[in-house]
């Protein structure tokens, strides 16, 4: 193990930086060894007392008022992307030509254009590339992956997933940048994202989308009058605006393997406040998992005593991945939640850039995420033109 630290940044101070942050801070404490020291940095942010408020609270070197001075400091070697979409792509272009590995949370880029452009940078960059699509670290989602790929469920039949979550109910939220861009970039891009990679991740690539609807409940939004952190409050004017993306979608997809799937998210269900969720059916078997019980999943199959077959709750422990190695307590009934998968996260993408012995499983590439764009928009387009199938770029 190579004693030279490894230097780490953070551009983004809200909700998903600080989740980095954190992540970043605990690496060397799951898992094997393999991984040199991990000096951490700098934090930016726009928000000076944000970044200053995130350094302190994770130990971090200092805090830097923009992502410039992050780029232009030698000093540090990978760096995280935590800020609008619409900035991803010059943060990361200016990082890549800079030698630094980049770790971009999703949605990979704020357009189509700007996303091609993102993986056209990858594939000439001479550093690692990676996209946070953190759900992939659940213990009990990659177990259900498992399930699904060494065929104990069977030939699958139907996949159900959705997103719901009600951080957008409130008609008096501001219009922050998430309610800003065209169709796709409202309950898609955000929550939709996840659930999207969730079920490609369990069943493999969506091939087409059909039946898609989006709708916006809340049409118009007060302006605000001071920073919005993540889904968070703000002070808000009585000037209005135009929310200009939906919050709620509802699509089918064929999975390239033929298997059928249904998807609805939504920023609006009330009482919903993080609900991804899904179904994996098979002729002989099914799994579902809830994220508001994340340290447990429902499994069924054709156990020979048919009087006792039913959902069995699963709880989560060191026969799930990542709990051995990935807990302080490796005790069953400990386990899910999401800072730890944040750690998985940043761990595994530090193995990539210190190409350690054993890694964790690879993070999602800027190409991975570049098909979820390009399956949100399928979907957009299928609801422009009612509900027609439409085939996936």
């Amino acid at each position: 193990m190579s004693k030279q630290p490894l230097s780490v940044a953070v551009i983004g101070a809200g909700m998903a930086g600080r989740s980095h942050a954190a992540g970043y801070r605990q690496v060397n404490t799951v898992f094997g060894e393999g991984l040199p020291p991990i000096r951490l940095a700098a934090i930016a942010d726009a928000n000076t007392e944000l970044a200053e408020d995130a350094a302190r609270r994770y130990g971090y070197e200092k805090a830097v008022s923009s992502w410039e001075e992050i780029v232009d400091d030698p000093s540090i070697d990978a760096v995280s992307i935590v800020v609008g979409n619409a900035l991803h792509r010059p943060i990361a272009e200016a990082l890549i030509r800079a030698g630094k590995h980049v770790l971009c949370e999703k949605p990979l880029a704020g357009s189509p254009a700007d996303a091609e452009a993102m993986v056209a940078a990858e594939r000439t960059a001479e550093v690692v590339t990676a996209v946070g699509y953190t759900f992939r670290r659940s213990p009990a989602i990659a177990a259900i992956r498992d399930h699904v790929q060494s065929g104990e469920l069977g030939d699958m039949t139907l996949f159900n997933g959705r997103y719901w979550a009600d951080y957008a109910c409130d008609p008096r939220g501001s219009l922050s940048w998430r309610f800003k861009g065209g169709p796709g970039s409202g309950a898609l891009g955000d929550v939709g994202a996840h659930i999207i990679d969730a079920g490609e991740y369990v069943c493999g690539p969506i091939k087409s989308v059909a039946g898609a609807e989006l709708s916006t409940q809340i049409p118009k939004r007060p302006l605000p009058l001071g920073a919005v952190v993540g889904h968070g409050t703000a002070p808000v004017s009585d000037e209005v605006g135009e929310v200009e993306n939906e919050d709620t979608a509802v699509f089918t997809a064929r999975f390239e393997s033929g298997l059928t799937g249904s998807f609805s998210v939504s920023r609006t269900a009330f009482g919903m406040p993080n609900g991804l969720a899904f179904d994996a059916y098979g002729l002989s078997g099914r799994a579902s998992f809830d994220w508001h019980r994340p340290a447990e999943y429902l499994f069924d199959d054709t156990q020979p005593e048919a009087r006792t077959r039913g959902a069995r709750q699963v709880i989560a422990g060191p026969q799930l991945p990542y709990f051995a190695g990935g807990y302080p307590m490796q005790a069953p009934g400990n386990g899910g939640g999401n800072a730890e998968m944040f750690v998985y996260q940043c761990r595994a993408f530090l193995d990539q850039v210190a190409g350690t012995p054993e890694p964790q499983p690879e993070c999602a590439s800027f190409a991975d995420a570049l098909h979820t764009m390009n399956v949100i928009q399928a979907i957009v387009a299928s609801a422009q033109s009612g509900g027609a199938s439409v085939d996936v770029a």
